[in-house]
């Protein structure tokens, strides 16, 4: 029998750590399976899944930039929390065979920002893509009184905050925005500080220093797991969140989807120390 596999896709992916986390996670429950990075482009993504589809040995995949909402087009079955995100990052295969999209994102986020009491605060965030549309679904949980999203196209991104149950105000990514003043959050949901993309913007470091005092910043890029922006951050005494809480969460939901075992998170101290080795 052929030993069931899954990827994850992206382009680039060079630097996921999503295959560390899912093996190691393979090998403490003793699971005779694979998880791999397969470097897919977007002009390849409808055919990806149309070859995918009849190799039975693949179990799924997990889906990230640039293809969380172009997959979603792609995909005929998609659950209700992928439609509500509008992208999906994870793929599984059902019983009978079906392909459903959905997003574990969003559970990630919530993983990430738990402990953090945002009830009535104002909320930043960088980015109006498919990763800050998680954002925008657990924010709208959290109750918090405003999401400022910091973009080079405000309109658009009002747009997109308009599906999700927050009051928004779009904000030019320009320095003097003065958007940082008052939050008690900000939220990098973009590629920005990723290894080989553009770096953040050193006016958005500056401004930093703006923001309240007892702020956290969280970023959720993860590669490095101490980017610039979080660095700043911590240098300015403010709480950070990594990526790698947003990564390890998500990726503990789509690992039950993918081989009906619940994640092993008694190891993630074992599991983090990997990771950041």
């Amino acid at each position: 029998m052929t030993r069931p596999y899954v990827e994850v896709i992206g382009d680039p992916i060079a630097h996921s750590k999503s295959p560390l986390i899912h093996n190691f996670w393979l090998e403490k429950l003793g699971i005779d399976a694979e998880y791999r990075a397969t470097h897919v482009r977007p002009d390849e993504l409808a055919d990806y899944f149309a070859r995918r589809r009849g190799d039975a040995a693949w179990r799924g995949c997990n889906v990230t930039i640039p293809h969380k909402q172009t997959a979603l087009d792609l995909l005929a079955d998609k659950d209700r929390r992928a439609a509500a995100i509008g992208a999906i990052n994870t793929v599984y295969r059902t019983g009978d065979r079906r392909l459903v999209g959905t997003n574990t994102d969003s559970v990630g986020v919530g993983e990430a920002i738990r402990e953090l009491t945002l009830i009535g605060a104002d909320v930043c965030v960088i980015g109006a893509g498919g990763a800050a549309r998680a954002a925008f679904s657990q924010l709208a949980a959290s109750r918090c009184a405003a999401v400022l999203i910091l973009a080079r196209d405000p309109r658009k991104a009002l747009q997109t905050a308009s599906e999700f149950d927050i009051f928004a105000v779009g904000v030019e990514f320009a320095p003097g925005s003065t958007a940082l003043c008052e939050a008690s959050l900000l939220i990098n949901a973009t590629q920005l500080g990723l290894e080989g993309q553009d770096a953040m913007p050193d006016f958005l470091l500056a401004e930093l220093a703006e923001m309240p005092r007892d702020a956290a910043v969280f970023d959720m890029v993860y590669s490095p797991v101490e980017t610039p922006l979080l660095a700043q951050a911590r240098a300015l005494g403010l709480r950070t969140i990594d990526g790698l809480q947003m990564l390890v969460g998500q990726a503990a939901a789509a690992f039950e989807l993918f081989f009906g075992r619940t994640a092993p998170r008694e190891h993630d101290a074992e599991l983090r120390a990997l990771l950041t080795s």
